[in-house]
């Protein structure tokens, strides 16, 4: 669609350097309506001037809409339940909100009756691939515009220049040379002095996590309630999703918890450096895992751990609404009809342990089978057999191997 042609365009704006920008620019460029939209993920007390930032800045109309418990309960919980990680690191902070943001974007167009929306990712990051795949899987004749790979301002200096000529102010200082995404599960870094991936991370820099040098000095023992592979209830005090990990953030934090510094493979092919803080996410995953080990079957958990990674691998890289991910989904969700128990963990300057789980009604641990001490159940030379079927391969490869030899 030519640009005279858009008439009206929906703004996913964060109030950051880049969205003012674009907002400027897009009233600049196309000469339509803008409306600026805006999505409460728990950034805290950053959303506080974003309706009068976007009007002055010539937003025609603003959204600000809670999302929360929408995104704890329907994103991060049903991605919780898959154990989902990217590279071993990474617990997709980032990723599994941008769906949901433009979820609520697209509807808003409709709403609104606009024929374009447009976002402030750049041609080099993954966030351009997750919000346009959702755009398109609500409207696939939605106008999509993406600044970054249509503008001349192609550095960060071109951008500041622009942005002082539009009166508009400028959040990155040197005082914080970096970027920051932030919602309910985690903070994100990237960019400027992280670039350098051999320095550490300036302490100045974290924002919900304590130094872990710095954390309590006395653990403190946390228990966290699931019901079908949800967490519940904290303590015994039952909770809805956003309260729950918001809750886990506040206690993770103080014990310098979920701090991750990754250098990670972009969808696009590059390299780049993040750095996160997930302190209520990693809480929340390593209880969840403790109760899947009382509570799930052997060949059930091996088949769905094998599945983690390409899980992860889809939610990284904006497959959300695809089908394949759909169809992951119901294969985890259906493995944890069984995943009902509590667990209990010790947080420690940084760390994060389970000493303890428990379910009522689907233990898998039978003490009477696992004892060290003496039962009535277990015939220990029944042991025999299983060792010499399950080495038979081993022992014709073996014999094999000694006739090639003589």
């Amino acid at each position: 669609m030519a640009k005279k042609d858009v008439k009206k365009i929906v703004l996913a704006y964060s109030g950051g350097l880049d969205t003012s920008i674009i907002l400027k620019w897009l009233k600049n460029e196309y000469g339509c309506e803008v409306i600026a939209f805006s999505a409460d993920l728990g950034q805290g007390d950053a959303l506080a001037p974003i309706r009068d930032k976007a009007l002055a800045t010539g937003a025609d109309k603003v959204y600000i809409d809670d999302l929360k418990e929408e995104l704890v309960r329907d994103f991060v919980y049903p991605m919780f339940r898959a154990n989902a990680i990217y590279e071993g690191h990474y617990l997709l902070g980032t990723s599994i909100a941008r769906p949901l943001i433009a979820k609520r974007q697209m509807e808003i167009a409709a709403i609104e009756g606009a024929d374009a929306v447009s976002h402030g990712a750049t041609g080099k990051g993954n966030d351009q691939v997750r919000f346009e795949l959702a755009y398109y899987h609500y409207n696939p004749a939605i106008t999509v515009v993406a600044p970054w790979r249509d503008w001349k301002l192609n550095s960060r200096q071109a951008l500041v220049n622009y942005a002082k000529k539009n009166g508009i102010p400028i959040p990155v200082t040197k005082k914080r040379p970096w970027s920051s995404d932030r919602n309910i599960l985690h903070i994100s870094f990237e960019g400027g002095i992280l670039e350098d991936t051999w320095a550490e991370p300036p302490e100045n820099m974290f924002v919900l996590t304590k130094s872990p040098e710095k954390a309590p000095n006395k653990p403190q023992f946390v228990e966290i309630e699931f019901r079908n592979g949800n967490a519940v209830a904290v303590d015994g005090e039952k909770m809805s999703p956003a309260q729950l990990l918001a809750h886990l953030n506040y206690i993770g934090g103080e014990h310098g918890i979920g701090r991750v510094d990754l250098l990670e493979n972009r969808s696009v092919g590059m390299k780049s450096r993040g750095v996160y803080e997930t302190p209520g996410g990693t809480i929340l995953r390593e209880a969840h895992s403790a109760v899947e080990q009382i509570t799930m079957d052997r060949e059930v958990m091996r088949i769905r751990d094998s599945l983690i990674p390409e899980y992860a691998r889809q939610v990284y890289s904006g497959y959300w609404f695809s089908p394949e991910r759909e169809m992951l989904q119901v294969l985890i969700d259906d493995s944890q009809k069984c995943v009902n128990g509590v667990a209990r963990l010790k947080l420690y300057k940084g760390h994060c342990r389970t000493v303890g789980r428990k379910s009522e009604t689907n233990s898998l641990f039978n003490l009477d089978f696992a004892t060290f001490e003496k039962d009535q159940v277990f015939n220990q030379a029944d042991a025999t057999g299983f060792i010499k079927i399950n080495s038979l391969r081993l022992r014709i490869r073996a014999l094999m191997q000694a006739n090639q030899k003589k």
